[in-house]
């Protein structure tokens, strides 16, 4: 026996310890992977063994739990195996599964060291040669949009009598309540995002014999229905008639059939808008809207933001709209015990691990799950129980050494 076997033995039981001490301190570590030590004997061509070495450290990427934090900016992947893909300001390229992100001032999402969460901007679609590059949640005001089509469902009562005088508006001399039947506001946005009003005004239609001829729709009713800007002028477009048949059936016109304009004011373009009036329909009941809904809106200002399954960042604006701002890219990788633990919860690839396959969070990959993050993936009774083997471990080595003395002593003292 030589003091070569226990002092390996010792050097390895230390190293062990040194690793389950590590997973120990990370137990908290967000995304952090546990380690274990695996080893290896040792003979230089006899039968003797000279002792043990540590072979290698290996990681075990199981899925840490996923807990809830309450934060936007935090991102849990789940049920996969893809990474973060994050880069250094010098280029370097980093993964992790730690998906604790901030913001900074000038818009670029990181996580706590500083290193940048790439993916792809607003409106450019990953692969095809296109790169991921670093994200940048912009502050600019989100664009107005014009209204181009009104979806609308009335109401018209049946019961109702034919106004007493024929309708008339002009500016600043708007219809007067003897002119029709039931009347309410639409709300429109031109070019620039202005809000403008316009008034539907419907009035029931007399029979008539002699152009224009009433009804449209035997045995029917026909409506005339005027629109008008807010100062009375009555919309291009405007008046068209309601045509319904003896079941109370919106008949004509067709969807899409009714285009109301608007002339160019204020430094907006001029406005064209498809009228839908499917759906509308007059039974023995009180004038009422159904559905009234628009496609324009206002420029918003951001209010916040998140991070959606597949990695979609959509932005949440004071126009009550959002938008996509950008999609966070995940990478997998053939062999992720070959990647390389870079400190601060990061790897990078080595050629054991080969090349990131870089892609967007779905299948394999898993999902995201945002207000989230994956907690360390340690067991730590399990690693409390190695402790004490490894403890043990050390000091059976000990003895080996202890022992080899005592017969050196006795040498000594022949």
């Amino acid at each position: 026996m030589g003091f070569g076997q226990g002092v390996s033995g010792l050097n390895a039981a230390a190293s062990n310890l040194d690793v389950i001490g590590n997973n120990i301190a990370n137990a908290n570590t967000v995304g952090y992977k546990q380690s274990a030590a695996q080893f290896a004997d040792v003979y230089a061509g006899t039968k003797i063994g000279l002792g043990v070495r540590v072979n290698s450290v290996v990681q075990s990427f199981n899925q840490g739990n996923i807990e809830a934090s309450g934060r936007s900016l935090d991102v849990a992947i789940t049920n996969g195996n893809g990474f973060f893909r994050l880069t250094s300001p010098e280029g370097a390229v980093y993964y992790s599964r730690n998906g604790q992100f901030q913001r900074q001032e000038d818009g670029r999402i990181t996580n706590m060291q500083g290193l940048q969460v790439t993916g792809y901007p607003a409106g450019v679609a990953g692969g095809a040669g296109v790169q991921p590059q670093p994200l940048v949640i912009s502050n600019a005001q989100m664009e107005p949009r014009a209204t181009s089509s009104i979806t609308a469902k009335f109401q018209l009562d049946s019961r109702a009598t034919v106004p007493t005088q024929a309708f008339a508006s002009s500016a600043g001399s708007p219809p007067t309540s003897n002119m029709f039947n039931y009347s309410t506001a639409i709300n429109v946005y031109d070019s620039l995002g202005n809000k403008q009003q316009l008034m539907a005004y419907f009035a029931k239609a007399a029979d008539s014999a002699v152009a224009p001829v009433h009804p449209t729709v035997a045995g029917g009713t026909d409506w005339q229905m005027y629109v008008t800007d807010v100062n009375g002028n009555m919309v291009g477009g405007a008046p068209t008639t309601l045509a319904f048949d003896n079941a109370g059936a919106l008949q004509s016109p067709a969807a899409g059939a009714v285009t109301l304009t608007q002339p160019a004011t204020n430094g907006a373009q001029a406005m064209a808008m498809k009228l839908d009036l499917t759906g509308t329909t007059q039974f023995g009941a009180d004038n009422d809207v159904k559905q009234l809904s628009q496609n324009g809106y206002t420029s918003g200002s951001l209010l916040g933001f998140s991070v959606n399954g597949d990695g979609t960042i959509t932005g949440n604006y004071s126009n009550e709209q959002t938008k996509p701002l950008g999609q966070i890219v995940m990478a997998a990788f053939g062999n992720v015990e070959g990647l390389k633990p870079e400190g601060d919860n990061v790897w990078s690839a080595t050629g054991a691990s080969g090349q990131a396959l870089i892609g967007v969070a779905g299948g394999s990959m898993g999902t995201l799950r945002s207000n989230a993050v994956e907690a360390s993936n340690v067991d730590l009774s399990g690693q409390l129980v190695n402790l004490i083997v490894a403890q043990r471990n050390y000091q059976a080595n000990a003895q080996t050494i202890k022992a080899q003395d005592t017969v050196m002593q006795t040498l000594v003292n022949l």
